[in-house]
């Protein structure tokens, strides 16, 4: 008899905990019965919230969703604009799930398998939007409306799925590699051409600057040239009349100052030599012994 009680007691505690179920926070749950999910009176999907829940035991399974705001980042894709001109776009995605019922069905409840689907929806918007606009209408005015376009078409074909599309941003767009390559060498052309440009237009100018510089400098080397000739023509003249002044006033004195000039600059070196008769007139003034 006691055996038989704990058996009651166990199979009493264990129909009470298949028939209760814990939600998260942050999570909803939906049950299936035989397979299918369960509806109310109005044939639509009981969804059940956060906090401890019933069931029917060992025919219901719970199936918990996640209800919170996920983000989808994907790789970045190409995209062709109306002037055939193909960029490369990356962008996000911020969804939750709307209709639990739907995710369920459409998308298995997982994530996983969810997010390339949206992806793909998402991308068929920005595709179509990128395709009607030219990159200068995209780079420069019509970005927000780009992405406002884009979010509308996501979350009108993403409702099939039960996801609600809450934005799309593009954070980046950027040119295919071969293309940004060849705009790369194709203005580092134009810069070198300038450049080159530059230089030749700088090395005119210094030619023309040093030419200038040059012809000045001549001109003022024979200026000064000529002024300097003419001071020591001046002063030629000037010692000339000195000269000729000092010898008027005495022939004789201004003879001999000239005589010992001249001994002077013989003589100045020990190691001078001079031959000369001595009967010659340099001796005049050294064989004179009265004095005159």
């Amino acid at each position: 008899m006691k055996n038989f009680s704990l058996i009651l007691v166990l199979a009493a505690v264990a129909l009470l905990f298949s028939s209760v179920f814990v939600v998260s926070e942050g999570e909803r749950a939906i049950v299936l019965e035989f397979s299918k999910v369960k509806k109310d009176s109005n044939d639509e999907a009981v969804v059940y919230g956060p906090g401890l829940q019933f069931k029917v035991p060992f025919i219901s399974q719970v199936r918990k969703l996640d209800a919170r705001i996920q983000t989808l980042d994907g790789a970045p894709d190409r995209f062709v604009t109306s002037e055939k001109k193909d960029l490369i776009v990356d962008s996000y995605v911020k969804w939750r799930v709307k209709d639990f019922s739907a995710f369920y069905l459409r998308a298995r409840g997982d994530k996983q398998y969810a997010e390339p689907l949206l992806q793909q929806k998402v991308n068929n918007g920005l595709r179509t939007n990128f395709g009607a606009r030219t990159i200068q209408e995209i780079v420069s005015g019509e970005r927000s409306e780009l992405m406002a376009d884009a979010l509308t078409q996501a979350a009108e074909s993403a409702n099939e799925l039960g996801i609600e599309v809450i934005d799309v941003r593009v954070k980046q767009i950027n040119l295919p590699a071969e293309v940004s390559n060849s705009i790369f060498q194709r203005m580092r052309a134009e810069r070198t051409a300038v450049a080159k440009e530059h230089r030749s237009e700088g090395k005119e100018k210094a030619e023309e600057i040093r030419a200038n510089v040059d012809r000045r400098v001549t001109v003022m080397l024979a200026d000064a040239e000529r002024n300097a000739r003419s001071v020591r023509g001046q002063g030629d003249a000037d010692a000339a009349k000195i000269y000729a002044e000092a010898y008027d006033k005495d022939a004789e004195f201004y003879s001999f100052l000239r005589s010992l000039d001249a001994y002077k600059a013989t003589f100045k070196d020990k190691n001078d030599m001079l031959v000369l008769s001595p009967d010659s007139d340099f001796f005049k003034y050294m064989k004179q012994t009265n004095g005159k």
